[in-house]
């Protein structure tokens, strides 16, 4: 497979063999373009595009060329496709990819490079404690962050007990575990399915077996879609409340469903209705260029792609340098479309997550609506482990 290259400036633009590293820069982008989770990475991809666009073109002032790579969700191909973009493209920096189960495998290669990495999505709870890196940032969220904002809001609506459902890897363990974290209440039953699962008759059966009054579940891309249509059609959407992290609650499930997600309530760390400058001209913008309502991944892609554009400026496009670089990323020198944000010791975010509720908006379209702060300057629980 070969790689597709969208070179948004000209790098090679009248370069020559005296030319300085810092004349440019290449962005390896692996991520999730095909299978049940494409969704998910082409929403990072695009939001990523547009942050570059509104660079310029250029991160930090730096021609700029941004490789980009389909894992297929799969960590061999994932691990092909790092292997080349580091060892024959030379990329300066990574970022892109969606799920734990191709990070996880392939994150140790990047790493050994001294190549930084920027995590557009998945936050494993590995890099977040003792296993922290001085070359991994994150600018999404630790994988239990959102799940336990989840946690504390099923348990202020005082529901008698709850039905868990999850994939059965890393990133689906762990939101289960984060919702465990802050809920309070009974767990009714606690079940883990096959990543990539559509067929969700024999879960249903056991939810409804379980005498639950709520449900929260963490199935990304295709599966939640699934998930919610077989639970609205079971009937059970009228017996349990329905709970899930805002990866589940977005835009992109929205438009596969339709009316049955009105009025599902999913917290996160954005929402379309922010409130700041920045986030409006991501939000016009971004529904202008690709005719959508962007996602929590889209805004995660174009913060990825302004972090590095101010660290990049930061240091004077001086990117050989990378302990100047590193120093950079983690001073966090952008302004989010989510509002407040940092980066702690750990380089996993620091912010605030909020409870948003599925609405139709003043055209009628629906998406999501914030209704309130849950957790406010939220440090994942981890940080204090990381002795980086």
């Amino acid at each position: 497979m070969k790689p597709s290259m969208l070179t948004t400036a000209l790098a090679a633009l009248a370069l020559t063999g005296a030319a300085h590293a810092a004349d440019s820069i290449k962005v390896g982008f692996l991520t999730t373009l095909s299978g049940p989770g494409g969704a998910i990475g082409s929403d990072i991809r695009d939001g990523f595009e547009l942050g570059l666009k509104h660079a310029g073109g250029k991160l930090g002032g730096l021609n700029t060329e941004l490789l980009v790579v389909d894992d297929q969700q799969k960590a061999d191909v994932g691990k092909q496709a790092v292997d080349r973009l580091i060892k024959r493209d030379h990329v300066d920096v990574m970022t892109g990819m969606v799920f734990s189960n191709v990070l996880l495998p392939v994150m140790p290669g990047i790493l050994a490079s001294d190549t930084p990495y920027i995590s557009t999505n998945t936050g494993p709870q590995e890099y977040a404690s003792a296993g922290c890196n001085k070359n991994f940032f994150v600018v999404s969220w630790q994988n239990e962050d959102i799940p336990a904002a989840m946690g504390k809001y099923v348990t202020d609506q005082k529901h008698k007990s709850v039905f868990l459902i999850a994939p059965n890897y890393p990133g689906g363990r762990e939101s289960i575990g984060g919702f465990k974290h802050a809920y309070k209440g009974k767990i009714a039953d606690e079940v883990y399915v096959k990543i990539g699962q559509l067929d969700f008759s024999a879960e249903l059966a056991q939810a409804r077996a379980s005498g639950a009054d709520s449900v929260f579940f963490f199935l990304p891309g295709g599966m939640g879609i699934s998930f919610i249509k077989q639970l609205v059609a079971s009937g059970l959407s009228k017996d349990m409340a329905i709970y899930t992290p805002g990866f589940s609650g977005d835009q992109d499930t929205i438009k596969a469903v339709g009316d049955p997600m009105l009025g599902l309530y999913n917290a996160s760390q954005w929402s379309p209705d922010t409130d700041n400058a920045q986030n409006k001209q991501f939000v016009a913008d971004f529904e202008k260029t690709y005719k959508r309502i962007p996602t929590m991944y889209a805004s995660q892609g174009y913060d990825a792609a302004l972090l590095l554009d101010g660290a990049v400026r930061k240091i004077g496009g001086k990117i050989e340098d990378k302990e100047a670089f590193r120093q950079a990323l983690a001073s966090a020198p952008f302004k989010s479309v989510r509002g407040n944000f940092k980066f702690n010791t750990n380089h996993y975010p620091i912010q605030d997550y909020h409870m948003r509720v599925i609405q139709k908006d003043a055209e009628g379209r629906l998406t999501n609506k914030t209704v309130g702060l849950v957790f406010k300057d939220y440090h994942d629980i981890y940080a204090p482990q990381c002795k980086m």
